[in-house]
């Protein structure tokens, strides 16, 4: 009753009265929460309730995908490459190859070492050697029995040894113990590693002026581009090779950006072997690059736990070998990732599954030579063999 005799028509809820701001024992009580509810119109409730679990749910599974699209809101692109142009046919002379690149040419060509990290890419390694074989003075291998991740694996070069017997002649190989510290970064472990070939390099007999190829194992340098480089004067102390970037197989042709290969004028004390960018020369189209091209689902598994971007694998049914097999076939990205690149042009030109390609024109030799071995490397053969 008011003051004036009348009484208030405004309507009370008691429980909030009575309840709300009131806990028992530490723990709110289902009347608070009704009453918190109350207070609250649709737009909030469907804010708190439905889009922002959805987006806690969304940044779990996608976190990575939207920083990777986000990228050129945080970093620049590096400097881009002084790209040379490459000049090669059969039947020009190499007198004429080298003037056309603004090089001499040399009395003698100089020595040519070729020096990797192996893990298990047995095929790779023998399409690779097969390449290169005419023009090269001395393969050196080193192999670890831990992966960059810290993982154990047998020394897969020397179990399938006898069948590199052709270089067996001019042939360094070298194993190194792994530190098998898990946790550390796996770029720690490879720095290790590369750090451990240089002295295998040593061991093999390089010299100051010897042409020095370092590049991963799948990184492959065509012939012509070697046996250039080895006869030209006044090349560039270092040289990056862009290769053709393919992946699984030479069907995906993914781009023509790889270019971690390169080629060094050796000087002993200062060159020091490395997977990064150390000089800004390109020679362009200079060979290929397949990644992850291996003929069994076992050995992508392997591959995705032990190399250095094994924070990749962020779920487990990544690794499943069915899952493995579809992306295979639809040249798709196995980590399901964002590509990684520096404008959004670029990234949404390259979103997606890679174009079918069904050219096997200007690939390794030995490759088309022993097509029937290497069947799964050609277009048209995404099937992988199972365990």
């Amino acid at each position: 009753m008011m003051a004036d005799g009348y009484s208030s028509s405004k309507k009370t809820d008691d429980i909030c009265e009575d309840v709300c701001g009131q806990t028992t024992s530490g723990v709110m009580s289902m009347s608070r929460l009704r009453c918190m509810l109350q207070g609250m119109d649709l737009k909030t409730f469907i804010l708190l309730f439905v889009i922002v679990p959805i987006g806690i749910v969304g940044i779990y599974f996608h976190g990575q995908k939207v920083t990777y699209f986000l990228r050129p809101l945080w970093q620049s692109p590096p400097k881009p490459f002084i790209n040379i142009p490459h000049y090669y046919h059969p039947n020009v002379s190499m007198e004429n190859l080298c003037k056309l690149h603004g090089w001499g040419i040399r009395e003698y060509p100089r020595r040519v070492f070729d020096a990797v990290l192996f893990n298990n890419e047995v095929d790779m390694l023998t399409i690779r050697w097969k390449e290169l074989y005419p023009y090269i003075t001395q393969f050196v291998l080193l192999e670890s029995n831990s992966t960059f991740t810290s993982l154990p694996k047998p020394h897969f070069f020397a179990i399938n040894r006898d069948q590199f017997d052709f270089i067996e002649s001019r042939l360094t190989y070298g194993t190194i113990g792994g530190r098998f510290r898990k946790g550390e970064n796996p770029f720690v472990e490879e720095a290790y590693q590369r750090v451990a070939l240089d002295h295998l390099l040593r061991i093999a007999g390089i010299q100051d002026d010897d042409l020095l190829i370092m590049s991963d194992v799948d990184e492959i340098p065509s012939r012509h581009t070697i046996d250039l480089l080895r006869w030209c004067d006044d090349i560039p102390p270092v040289l990056h090779l862009q290769l053709k970037n393919y992946l699984y197989s030479f069907e995906f042709l993914w781009d023509h950006r790889s270019w971690r290969a390169s080629i060094h004028r050796y000087q002993m004390g200062k060159t020091r072997y490395a997977h990064f960018r150390r000089t800004d020369y390109l020679l362009s189209d200079a060979g290929w690059h397949c990644s992850f091209c291996f003929r069994q689902i076992s050995e992508f598994v392997f591959k995705m736990k032990a190399y250095s971007h094994y924070d990749r694998v962020r779920f487990s049914h990544y690794l499943n070998p069915k899952r493995i097999q579809d992306i295979i076939c639809k040249g798709a990205d196995l980590y399901d990732m964002i590509p990684e690149e520096y404008t959004f042009r670029e990234i949404i030109g390259k979103m997606g599954s890679i174009p079918h390609s069904y050219s096997a024109v200007h690939l390794p030799e030995y490759l088309l030579n022993n097509a029937d071995k290497y069947k799964y490397l050609l277009p048209g053969n995404c099937r992988r063999e199972s365990d």
